[in-house]
């Protein structure tokens, strides 16, 4: 027990980080992800989808022989799936949480088109 206490503490004297809450919704048009990240402004996190991948993160400044390096903290950091719009994803600050909304892309699940072949 006394190895845990001296873990919890040296991580919160050392600028320890605090567990983010993250609850993803399912509707029936969209998904949609809320976070909250104890002691970080909601201004400070980043939301971005590059090479179909959503990250929502933060950077902890951190300072090393004199120089302040920002490192980022990913909270969340996964793969897009084929079935949501990317060009439609947008976030909102709403009651002390960040909202991700993730609208389903209507053409992944009720596409049909006949292929004809040609011959010769």
């Amino acid at each position: 027990m006394d190895l845990i206490t001296s873990i919890d503490v040296l991580n919160t004297v050392n600028g320890g980080v605090s567990e983010p809450q993250i609850n993803l919704i399912h509707y029936e048009d969209f998904r949609e992800i809320r976070l909250k990240i104890p002691g970080i402004k909601l201004d400070e996190i980043h939301v971005e989808v590059h090479n179909n991948t959503l990250s929502i993160f933060y950077f902890i400044n951190i300072i090393c022989t004199d120089r302040m390096i920002q490192l980022p903290r990913f909270v969340y950091n996964r793969n897009v799936p084929y079935y949501i719009d990317i060009s439609k994803i947008k976030a909102r600050l709403e009651n002390e949480e960040l909202v991700v909304n993730l609208p389903f892309n209507r053409l992944a699940n009720g596409y049909h088109k006949e292929i004809k072949v040609n011959e010769g």
